[in-house]
């Protein structure tokens, strides 16, 4: 059977904005950047993607194209051996992404229920008490996060079951351009509110005495959180390039260019806003359903801006979800060799199942502790703190000391255009990269705390 390929290079390039563009973009980002310092914090972040974010990427897709599976069975091909410790980097990436969809899924049915209070005017004229309340009490009853969680998980085992042209490819070039048009159109709103340009100034200008190391390792985390490096979706999409034939590195570089420039974006939608109405920017987790719910309460058409910033949620949260389902279904269909459309909604049961304990995690099963933690914090932590910086991890060594960097530099420069990768990059690949990964690790695995 001939595998799946892209219609476009602005297809491939939409849908791995797609899956790199999501929650932490515009909400992980901006509470991050609330906690630490704002534009110090930004300008640490955009430095990050740059050195860091653009060569690993460019590997992780390298290594797709250079395999034309999957990151199972794909790393199987390229280490000759079912038994090589580098099968991790493909073990690794697929875990987390199954742990990372099971709560994603709910986190955008909650984005969903919120869509839907706000449009029907719910939440109008609320206290941030009365916000608070809500939102514990809408995340610990059970039916209708379930529902919209449903919802969510029939709609990307639907586009996925279309194939990848027809499906996520086609989702990507509309989804993806109008997330940026509704973007420009908030921050351009949120600009004109008396008072703005105070936050404006925070967020753009840096206070560098807000530089710590404790800043900067969380600027590493997002970065590669946002990025999605070692998360099993960039390998897939790949290994759906022509081989030798697509640029490797310039589509790498142009997905982190829109997707740093969707988090840029972000700030400039809520940090004004915020400043212009006497709300803190470092409210951190709650910035989203909270903070940013009682300041639609209290401006002008504030229904209007909340419906557009939670219907910008949906879209950025959805072409997420949609990449990693296709990321995983592909790995099943690689593996199994079964048709797509079955195993899309064979995938799509298995994630409902799934979400399911840890939807009830936040409410009747509240009380049900592993390591001290629910099973939401669980997924999330041992996701995002252990299996996706030791992925990249080894991500890094094995482009570094076993594909090696000339051969790395020569296969992925084939078919690169203007951005390609020069002998300046060895330092990074082979030095600096792998110790910043590793402190990630490290700092998620709490060593040194």
């Amino acid at each position: 059977m001939a595998r799946d390929s892209w219609a476009s290079r602005f297809g491939f390039v939409m849908a791995t904005a797609g899956f790199a563009v999501g929650l932490g973009n515009i909400w992980r980002f901006p509470y991050l950047a609330g906690m630490n310092g704002g534009g110090a914090f930004l300008l640490v972040y955009v430095a990050i993607a740059v050195v860091i974010g653009i060569p690993l990427l460019t590997a992780e897709i390298g290594l797709g194209r250079r395999a034309q599976l999957s990151p199972l069975a794909g790393m199987v091909r390229l280490t000759g051996s079912r038994t090589s410790p580098w099968n991790a980097i493909g073990v690794l990436g697929v875990t987390a992404a199954v742990l990372i969809q099971c709560y994603y899924v709910m986190l955008i049915g909650w984005i969903a229920g919120y869509f839907v209070m706000i449009v029907s005017g719910r939440l109008a004229g609320a206290s941030p008490e009365s916000l608070a309340a809500t939102f514990a009490r809408f995340t610990s009853t059970p039916a209708p996060v379930v529902g919209y969680t449903l919802l969510v998980v029939l709609s990307m085992a639907l586009v996925v079951a279309r194939g990848l042209r027809g499906g996520l490819e086609r989702l990507s070039s509309l989804a993806m351009p109008l997330l940026f048009v509704l973007l420009i159109a908030l921050a351009v709103r949120s600009l004109t509110f008396p008072g703005a340009l105070e936050g404006l100034r925070w967020y753009l200008a840096p206070d560098l005495s807000a530089l710590s190391p404790g800043m900067v390792l969380a600027a590493l985390g997002q970065a590669f959180y946002s990025i999605g490096i070692g998360m099993a979706a960039a390998f897939c999409f790949g290994s759906y390039l022509q081989s030798h034939s697509s640029d490797v590195p310039g589509n790498a570089a142009l997905v982190v260019v829109f997707d740093t420039a969707v988090a840029f974006l972000a700030g400039l939608v809520i940090f004004p806003a915020l400043f212009a109405f006497g709300l803190e920017p470092d409210a951190g987790p709650g910035l989203l359903f909270m903070t940013m719910t009682s300041l639609f309460a209290e401006m002008p058409a504030g229904r209007l801006f909340g419906a557009a910033f939670f219907l910008l949620l949906i879209l950025a949260a959805m072409t997420s979800a949609a990449a990693l389902h296709e990321a995983l279904t592909v790995t099943v269909t690689d593996a199994t060799g079964t048709r797509r459309r079955p195993t899309s909604w064979a995938v799509a049961a298995a994630t409902f199942a799934l979400s399911v304990p840890i939807i009830l995690s936040q409410g009747p099963w509240s009380d049900l502790r592993v390591l001290g933690m629910d099973l939401f914090g669980l997924a999330d932590t041992v996701s995002g703190n252990v299996l996706l910086p030791a992925g990249a991890f080894l991500l890094s060594l094995y482009t570094a000391f076993v594909w090696g960097f000339e051969r790395f530099r020569e296969e992925t420069n084939a078919g690169a255009g203007a951005v390609r990768i020069g002998r300046f990059w060895k330092p990074f690949v082979v030095g600096l990269i792998p110790v910043a990964v590793a402190i990630v690790w490290l700092a998620g695995l709490g060593v040194g705390s």
